[in-house]
């Protein structure tokens, strides 16, 4: 069985933002001795303050201060005891007034995400389904992760995506006595809403359907008392749907607000809904701070201040109108997001922005995309139009020099984003190189001796391989194994190869590497559905292949250049065939390219590990056996050696059609019993090719009569190996009869037969791939590590394959 170290989320995060970090334009320090809202000052620059989500600018009203001031002086700088034996003396106030701005009464929590994290285990019972949008703030996401531990089914949709919505409403509703949408009603980073109104009309039409909304982006400045921007839509609250506002943010106190129109619920959240019961309280001058602006949203002046924000914004969209800058959504909301699509894009405007005195957020994965990474713009009252004009002057100025400097483009990023593509056209970037690339789809185009030369001394990929892969995986009938080749020499002026590759385009399995209780829970499904969950993938390399499927002549002075030249290049064909997933596979984790990869919108995942054996040097099984550990020599002794007198091994270069059909049926065996790499099965028609090919031979292993229970010969175990045109054995694939598999140690005896086959045959290494790289080991091999590196088409697949990986999809 295939071990494989899946992925960690916080180490994939942690290395996007450490790469953010170095480039100078995350996890900073503000330097002012006092803030005023409009500017804040960094590493000694005083910049204009164009990243608050503090909208309205409360957070620096004077009643929020002296109330916050005298609460302190009445009452201490903490109550330290839980709200559920008391409340500090404010709370009850606070609560009053929060019920007149919403006409019923509140649930107070210390922030937003503590507040899912008591609401949603609590409003959501096991008969339950939850269904989130892609895009819902993490902060939901991560407690439903709670709800998965009860065998709640959570599910994933596209970004506002009604068709699909609908789909998983249908799909759950036989199943689910409740069915919750989560969503934010003003999206954190992009400014766009939630089409509340569509939803309520889906409501309708499914009584099941209830929708929970954060909505802490749309407080204050948004609705009557600022109540926000679901419920300026909906001017009351119906019973299926509830609301988490802010009293932090734009309201410019701290904490959070629920709203519920369910008493009975309510009362149950709030008697016990976790951080409600074991978290601290709000501060008096938390409280206090939030009771003036409760005032003030109380009061007409709500509407002024909501009224003089809307003129500066409707200014910035006036301004960004008469441009060509990417605003990827620009509507009434206090949020923009100008796209780049490639973080080091970001990374050079944001500090361009910077040295012109304008502090704005730059919007990275996981808060987007990866390959949608952007410029989070924030305005708020404190922004004077002055300065809102002259940000929108340095954004048209320095967003072509960082364009240029990171070989991006404006229809790339339009492109990203899905954005009107047909009315730019590709800007032709000047060539600072000499560099070319030969591009083929066919390895018949390509030297052969060159191609063997660089690339060709591993797995299946020499030459002749790539021959056969193409012939036996072209024009097939099934789409899972219709695959398209695409073959890349970058080459300098003396036609010297800098760097080559290939590539495939097929199918995927969107669980290939997921747990293997994942890909057993999802292969029920595709009994039905044979193409559940799969993806178009560009990926470097093939499924059927493993090993560097990338020379780099790394002494060479055009090395990295190359590199930035193939990723041009290959992005363009990840475009023109619409795939869902670019993949750059197998690379030693070593060779220091995650930055590269990262500033051209890729996230790095484990492969598995593989295995080789560099070295078949011994003249005898004594001389082999002294190659390995004292453990591992004792286990070939004891649980390998002596089972080889079970069988007789047959070693044949072609096959008869009956004897292949017994062959592929073993083939399957294995295949079907083991998830761990979950890729398609291979047609009989691949196999038969290798009949006839000159490089393909077969290690049979044959149950003697003695030992057969039908006491005849039959086939048991078979290695499908390829010779590599290198001296390189590769035995690609396996087959078992699992009646005999353990009693005979069938799998181990293939292993050790292929290490004696490849010394007899005068080999010099054998590829052993990946799988079972723990019991390769004990035979004498050598475990590498391998990293990929991949990019998705949006955040929705990104997000799928994460839950995947780590085994969070129920």
């Amino acid at each position: 069985m295939a071990k494989i170290k899946h992925n960690n989320f916080i180490d994939t995060v942690d290395e996007v933002f450490a790469g953010a970090k170095k480039e100078g334009v995350l996890h900073l320090y503000s330097e002012d001795d006092y803030l005023n809202g409009r500017t804040i000052t960094i590493k000694g620059k005083k910049m204009f303050h164009f990243g608050t989500t503090g909208y309205l600018g409360l957070e620096q009203d004077h009643r929020l201060k002296e109330a916050a001031i005298v609460a302190i002086q009445k009452y201490g700088t903490q109550f330290p005891l839980s709200k559920s034996y008391i409340s500090n003396p404010l709370y009850a106030e606070l609560e009053y007034k929060l019920e007149l701005m919403y006409g019923i009464p509140p649930i107070i929590t210390k922030n937003s995400t503590l507040g899912h994290m008591a609401v949603i285990p609590t409003a959501v019972r096991d008969e339950d389904g939850v269904i989130l949008d892609h895009q819902v703030h993490w902060s939901v996401q991560n407690a439903c992760q709670l709800l998965k531990l009860r065998g709640i089914p959570v599910e994933m949709i596209r970004h506002n995506n009604m068709e699909m919505l609908e789909y998983q409403i249908k799909k759950l509703s036989s199943t689910c006595k409740r069915i919750w949408y989560m969503a934010d009603g003003v999206y954190s980073m992009f400014g766009d809403f939630a089409p509340v109104t569509q939803l309520m009309e889906l409501s309708k039409k499914y009584p099941q359907l209830y929708l929970y909304f954060d909505d802490v982006h749309g407080m204050s400045w948004k609705g009557k008392n600022g109540t926000g921007y679901v419920l300026s839509i909906l001017k009351e609250l119906p019973h299926n749907v509830m609301i988490m506002g802010t009293l932090s943010k734009t309201f410019g106190a701290s904490g959070a607000v629920l709203i519920c129109s369910d008493q009975k619920l309510r009362e149950k959240i709030k008697n016990f809904g976790g951080p409600l019961t074991f978290s601290a309280q709000l501060e008096p001058a938390s409280v206090a701070a939030a009771i003036a602006a409760a005032d003030i949203h109380l009061s007409s002046e709500i509407e002024e201040l909501q009224a003089e924000l809307a003129g500066k914004i409707q200014h910035f969209n006036d301004l960004l109108s008469k441009t060509s800058l990417p605003i990827i959504v620009q509507n009434n909301s206090p949020v923009f997001f100008l796209g780049t699509a490639m973080p080091i894009t970001t990374y050079k405007l944001v500090q361009s922005l910077f040295q012109e005195g304008f502090f704005v957020n730059p919007a990275i994965y996981p808060a987007v995309p990866v390959k949608n990474t952007g410029i989070r713009i924030t305005l708020s009252m404190h922004n004077q139009k002055e300065e809102i004009k002259a940000l929108v002057e340095a954004m048209v100025k320095y967003l072509p020099v960082a364009l240029e400097e990171t070989a991006n483009t404006l229809y790339k990023i339009n492109r990203a984003f899905g954005r009107n593509e047909t009315k730019y056209v590709p800007e032709k970037q000047k060539s600072k190189s000499s560099l070319k690339v030969q591009h083929e789809t066919s390895i018949e185009k390509i030297n052969k001796s060159i191609w063997n030369e660089i690339l060709g001394k591993q797995s299946v990929f020499d030459w002749d391989g790539l021959k056969f892969l193409e012939d036996a995986f072209s024009n097939q009938s099934s789409p899972e194994n219709d695959w398209e080749f695409y073959y890349y020499i970058v080459k300098d002026e003396e036609n010297t190869a800098v760097l080559a590759t290939f590539f495939t385009f097929g199918l995927w399995k969107d669980d290939m590497l997921a747990p293997e209780s994942i890909s057993l829970q999802l292969e029920k499904t595709r009994k039905q559905d044979p193409l559940y969950l799969t993806s178009k993938v560009l990926a470097m390399g093939c499924l059927f292949t493993e090993g560097t499927h990338c020379y780099r002549n790394e002494s060479h002075p055009l090395a990295n250049q190359a590199m930035e030249l193939l990723l041009d290049q290959v992005d363009t064909l990840y475009n023109e065939l619409d795939a869902n997933f670019l993949v750059f596979r197998d690379f030693d984790p070593d060779i220091l390219l995650d930055t590269v990869f990262h500033n051209h919108g890729f996230l790095k995942i484990n492969m598995p590990e593989t295995a080789k054996i560099q070295k078949l040097e011994w003249a005898s099984v004594q001389e082999f056996a002294s190659t390995l550990s004292a453990r591992s020599r004792r286990h070939f002794f004891e649980e390998v050696r002596p089972f080889e007198k079970a069988f007789d091994i047959v070693i044949k270069e072609k096959l008869t059609a009956d004897e292949m059909e017994q062959c592929y049926q073993l083939y399957k065996n294995v295949k079907n019993n083991n998830h761990a790499i979950n890729t398609f099965t291979y047609p009989i028609t691949i196999f038969n090719k290798m009949i006839n090919h000159p490089n393909w031979e077969f290690i049979l292993l044959y149950l003697t009569s003695k030992e057969s229970e039908e006491n005849y010969q039959e086939i048991v175990g078979v290695m499908f190996c390829y010779k590599n045109t290198d001296h390189t054995y590769v035995p690609a694939l396996i087959g078992m009869n699992y009646t005999y598999s353990s009693k005979f140690q069938i799998y181990r005896q293939l292993l050790y037969q292929t290490i004696k086959r490849a010394r007899t045959a005068n080999f010099k290494k054998i590829d052993f791939g990946f799988s079972a790289t723990f019991e390769k080991k004990k035979l004498g091999a050598t475990i590498y590590p391998k990293v990929a590196y991949i990019q998705a088409r949006d955040n929705f697949s990104m997000e799928l394959m994460g839950m995947l990986q780590n085994e969070t999809l129920k």
